[in-house]
């Protein structure tokens, strides 16, 4: 299978401090890929080298069989990159902005290339609205817009669902597979475990480190964590007791019951054994995506440390 992005060793530094080290990706073609990680980790700037915005300091590699290092400008003209903020003239319309777009492009005849992609993500009817009066899906379907007028190979959105309601963020996703099944492939920064779970697969960073790869499934199993489900009465109190105890690295309510996670499950399992005879029920729990991201963020601090 052909690699859209094959990325090795990737290395980025500012004033001596590396946040992004040593980071390597594969993404195929098609595949809609997730790039997870906390605020900081260095997701944004590891994008921005593989668009060509940005120079690594160490590191190789190819994005749609182009050399990050020599052929910067030509990747730039062939993706689609949409960043975090909207970046688009609010004062003028929909169809105004994407005009711009269009001649940035260098799109040959622009009236048309705008009216088919009015059409196709659905703004034709809003053309002549301004884009600062749109809600924030309408903002974050603009942005696309722009982003694939030029029918790019590969597009790379860095948290494009902020701040965008459930159902501008689902219809989102529909119009991301709709483009993968085309063959589009995509690199998608997101910090929702539902968007992550969409994903054909996920990268996850942190402080600059690529910690986990591979299918959702994959890095669960991996994680090889040990889940809890417990309920009972005072459960405030249950969490005060299991917090920092012997085996146990998560406890976290969920509705009216507590989850519990740790990774030793011989000592997880002895530690919880000693609440079922205390009028609580416990059971066996599925680890989530999020145990583990939760467990992932936590290790780098206690390397560090």
């Amino acid at each position: 299978m052909d690699h859209v992005i094959d990325v090795r060793g990737m290395v980025k530094r500012y004033s001596g401090r590396a946040v992004v080290d040593h980071v390597s990706i594969k993404v195929a073609e098609g595949e809609i890929s997730g790039f997870l990680g906390p605020n900081g980790s260095g997701k944004t700037t590891t994008i921005r080298m593989m668009c060509g915005l940005l120079t690594p300091d160490e590191g190789e590699g190819t994005v749609l069989g182009l050399d990050v290092r020599k052929d910067s400008r030509r990747i730039r003209s062939q993706v689609g990159y949409m960043t975090q903020r909207f970046s688009f003239y609010e004062d003028l319309s929909i169809e105004e902005n994407l005009n711009f777009v269009a001649r940035l492009y260098d799109l040959h005849p622009v009236r048309d290339h705008v009216r088919d992609t009015l059409e196709d993500l659905g703004l034709t009817a809003r053309r002549r609205q301004l884009a600062g009066q749109l809600s924030g899906g309408w903002k974050q379907r603009l942005a696309l817009a722009a982003c694939v007028m030029h029918k790019p190979k590969l597009l790379l959105l860095d948290e494009p669902t902020a701040g965008v309601d459930p159902k501008a963020r689902r219809e989102f996703w529909d119009e991301i597979h709709e483009r993968a099944a085309g063959g589009m492939t995509v690199l998608v920064s997101t910090h929702y475990m539902d968007e992550a779970e969409r994903c054909h697969r996920i990268h996850y960073i942190s402080h600059g480190t690529l910690l986990a790869s591979g299918t959702v499934d994959e890095v669960v199993s991996e994680a090889a964590l040990t889940t809890y489900v417990i309920e009972g009465p005072d459960l405030a109190d249950v969490m005060a007791q299991l917090t920092g105890a012997p085996g146990v690295d998560q406890v976290a309510p969920f509705g009216t019951t507590l989850h519990v996670v740790g990774r030793d499950a011989d000592l997880l399992g002895e530690t919880i054994g000693k609440l079922a005879t205390d009028g609580f029920t416990v059971r066996p729990g599925v680890t989530s995506l999020e145990d583990v991201f939760i467990q992932l963020m936590a290790e780098p601090r206690e390397t560090a440390a």
